[in-house]
């Protein structure tokens, strides 16, 4: 059986992933972690559960040894010192947190060459579906279509455009031979002139509780193509990341993503 480790235990990620693994015979938690000072600390999560004791703690360092893989969805800045323990004990790990800079990136790929890690901004099937299936059709239409990508999330996330919707945006501009630093566009006010066939909008709703929608917008003239997909729960990002740690722990070292765990990268 994989034995896991779920950073960020108090947090809705964190507590969604450790009760579903609660209900799996392949994969178990032993062990939690929280940042210092959090209420939670010292807390057995595993009474709870039935299950065996699953104390909290402040320091991955503290419950790493106990642990096949780590399972993080905490914020850049906490996910790559995680990745840094996670590289100096061996361990892998699967990362859902967005945001990261371009500096961070850099060191994560240089982490990842001495262990196993899952970065993904999206761990969903659907949405890891859409790529592929975005990707495909930027490849018919090609320049005779305006592409459009709107997301909408609850109002405490926190960056913005999303992960998700960068991660479209780079699948489109790859297949397209846009500039991600060019052809971008997050806004549009004012006098701003006729759209340019390069760009790409990218825009972003904040509000209530949204757990996360995506649309992708293929305009042409007269008719459009529209790609959504809606997240309903937060269940399928978790179901993911699960999936994601169980496929890791046999891997070799390198840095990965959820085109890599669904099989979906070998069929190019």
């Amino acid at each position: 059986m994989i034995k896991a480790v779920v950073t960020g235990a108090a947090g809705r990620m964190g507590g969604k992933i450790i009760n579903l693994i609660s209900t799996m015979d392949t994969i178990e938690v032993v062990g939690a972690v929280e940042i210092a000072g959090h209420p939670i600390i010292g807390r057995d999560l595993g009474q709870g559960l039935g299950r065996k004791s699953i104390v909290v703690c402040d320091q991955l360092a503290a419950c790493i040894d106990k642990a096949d893989v780590v399972i993080d969805f905490t914020n850049h800045e906490a996910s790559l010192q995680y990745l840094k323990v996670a590289n100096e004990t061996n361990r892998a790990i699967v990362i859902g947190s967005t945001g990261f800079t371009d500096m961070e990136m850099k060191a994560i790929r240089e982490l990842a060459k001495n262990t196993r890690c899952v970065l993904t901004p999206n761990m969903s099937v659907g949405v890891n579906v859409m790529l592929r299936v975005l990707e495909y059709c930027a490849g018919i239409l090609k320049e005779d279509y305006d592409v459009e990508i709107i997301e909408a999330h609850h109002h405490l996330k926190k960056d913005a455009p999303s992960g998700t919707a960068m991660q479209m945006a780079k699948v489109l501009a790859g297949k397209l031979g846009r500039d991600m630093e060019k052809d971008m566009v997050y806004s549009r006010k004012g006098l701003i002139g006729e759209r340019t066939k390069q760009e790409i909008g990218i825009q972003t709703i904040r509000a209530g509780d949204i757990v996360g929608d995506h649309t992708v917008i293929f305009g042409g003239i007269g008719e459009r193509l529209e790609i959504t997909h809606r997240a309903h729960s937060r269940d399928n990002f978790a179901k993911g990341a699960i999936r994601a740690a169980i496929w890791l722990v046999p891997q070799k070292n390198g840095l990965y993503d959820m085109q890599d765990v669904l099989g979906l990268r070998e069929n190019h």
